[in-house]
């Protein structure tokens, strides 16, 4: 049997439960007593002093709350004694020295990935549907329907088939209710006309019109690092004509971030087309020529240093900081070891992690960006009569994340060790190798689409609860903090990393695991769940408050 409680740092002042445990139970820790006052389930902490009112509650070495009444040894952290607290931090000159870890296991190791003219690496090779309005979903839709179904690239035919068997039944007169629609079935790719062509993915979105200027201008630079991205092959752009976001403002955007594109790009406006018809029969056309090209490209070797992840979390619990994350964060300090890029965002939770950062931030250009962001970040939920305090959602708490920092000092845990190289507005892109940090919101869907903005390849998407979140154009990899959600919801998870908690594990070898896969996913040897479901979540950021 694994330990039953951790002290994650020496500071702090609680210790988290790695297993339920009852109230009346003494626990014994590095040679000291606790008697539980309740009953503490895992994931969740007890105190293990007496503190009075106004106290410092540490966790990660850091402050995470202040008591708000006494507290005695043995009582579980709850929302009602404990309030979100964090330090203050401040810019600090750079005087950090990290330890790269040992990569003799990667030396010389590579992928196999989708060359770019430019000399990026693509981990799949994507064609890319891109609306500048809202006004053209449906027309998206109607074409995603198309060359799904005909293209071989549809994952819904086994809910099909549930349909036609309810029409069936109710047709003949049968009791529906008895009908057993239980049809659980392996994922196998599908008989695909085009073998090297990834996805035809479609980035619907509620923008480009009808709200500020401001808004349309970021969407516009967002659309342009989609179709810059190493994962995309080619574009076809839908506009409608009149809106915000015009097709030269997109253009001028794609220029901007790249003046060398070259991808094939077509561009269809609908008030400038005969009919509907017309326009969608066209775009249908080229797209299908495009494809033919796109086709062509073959997965050859590349280096690891060619890879960007980027780190995420969400559906978070209890253990994500002392399991999932740690592991992602070795696996990301390997892969900069080996001269990779890696992006951690999320701003709202680096609520506290803030001077770590800060200390490890290489230039003090960049450290003051990242001060200035966050600051005016904040300030902004503020104004609006929020705060990051009120980042945790209702399924985070019930699993023992009571405050921001808790979350947020967990949640840095991804981007490992490493000093920080850079620091990335949302949809600046990632140029320096190393690791970056992206402002993006907390939001799962708004984060992911910020990292794949800035470059991101593949992302390691950490959950204790459970999250079918997914991105277009860049694989997401689901890493369970637990075996039972690992179980349970088999469907949608891709690595366990519950041997962390059960002691089977170091953190050190689930990150060369979490490592391999990454390789093997890069590779298109192994296709994480997501990509299989084809959840293909896209939510542009409009700079409001987002938590």
């Amino acid at each position: 049997m694994g330990a039953r409680v951790l002290k994650i740092h020496p500071k702090d002042n609680v210790l988290v439960a790695l297993q339920d445990l009852r109230q009346g139970e003494q626990i014994v820790y590095q040679a000291a007593n606790y008697l539980l006052k309740e009953d503490i389930p895992a994931k969740h902490k007890f105190y293990t002093q007496d503190l009075d009112t106004g106290a410092d509650v540490l966790m990660y070495g850091t402050l995470v709350g202040k008591t708000q009444y006494p507290v005695k040894v043995g009582e579980r952290m709850s929302t009602d004694n404990l309030k979100h607290a964090a330090a203050p931090y401040a810019f600090r000159p750079y005087n950090y020295h990290w330890e790269a870890p040992d990569v003799s296991r990667f030396a010389n190791r590579t992928f196999n990935g989708y060359h770019r003219s430019n000399g990026d690496v693509g981990t799949a090779n994507y064609w890319l549907f891109i609306p500048t309005v809202f006004c053209e979903n449906r027309n998206l839709d109607v074409i995603r329907e198309a060359l799904h179904n005909e293209l071989g690239y549809a994952v819904t035919d086994k809910y099909k088939r549930k349909a036609h068997l309810l029409k069936e039944w109710y047709q003949q007169g049968k009791d529906i209710a008895s009908l057993n629609l239980d049809m659980q079935e392996a994922w196998v790719p599908t008989d695909r006309v085009f073998k090297n062509v990834d996805g035809i993915k479609f980035l619907n979105h509620q923008g480009g019109c009808g709200g500020i200027r401001q808004d349309a201008a970021v969407l516009s630079k967002l659309l342009a690092a989609y179709a810059d991205h190493p994962n995309v092959a080619g574009v076809t752009v839908l506009s409608l004509g009149c809106q915000n976001l015009q097709v030269q403002d997109f253009l001028n955007d794609l220029k901007a971030r790249n003046p060398n594109f070259d991808k094939p790009l077509h561009v269809f406006e609908q008030q400038q087309s005969k009919s509907e018809e017309q326009m969608i029969t066209e775009a249908i056309r080229q797209t299908f020529i495009g494809l033919v090209e796109a086709d062509k490209l073959e997965r050859k070797p590349a280096p690891l240093s060619k890879l960007t992840i980027g780190v995420k979390c969400g559906g978070s619990d209890g253990f994500s900081g002392i399991s999932a994350n740690p592991a992602v964060g070795y696996c990301a300090d390997l892969l900069v070891a080996l001269g990779g890029k890696v992006l951690l965002a999320e701003f709202p939770e680096l609520c506290g992690a803030e001077q770590n950062l800060i200390d490890r931030t290489k230039s003090e250009q960049a450290a003051k960006k990242f001060i200035r962001l966050m600051g005016a970040y904040s300030q902004a939920a503020e104004n609006a009569g929020s705060g990051f305090h009120m980042n945790p959602s209702p399924g985070n708490i019930k699993d023992g994340l009571i405050t921001d920092a808790i979350k947020s000092n967990g949640a840095a845990k991804k981007g490992g060790t490493a000093p920080v190289e850079d620091v990335l507005d949302y949809t600046e892109p990632a140029v320096k190798p190393g690791l970056s940090l992206v402002c993006t919101p907390g939001n799962d869907v708004e984060a992911t689409t910020g990292k794949a903005a800035s470059g991101a390849t593949l992302i390691l998407f950490t959950t204790g609860l459970g999250t079918p979140t997914g991105n277009p154009i860049c694989p997401v990899i689901k890493v369970a903090t637990n075996s039972d959600l690992a179980r349970r919801m088999a469907d949608i998870i891709d690595i366990d990393c519950g041997p962390i908690i059960a002691g089977e594990k170091t953190i050190e070898q689930m990150g060369e695991d979490i490592l391999e896969y990454c390789i093997r996913a890069a590779s298109g040897e192994v296709i994480p769940k997501a990509v299989q479901l084809n959840q293909d979540d896209f939510i542009p950021w409009k700079r409001g408050v987002s938590l």
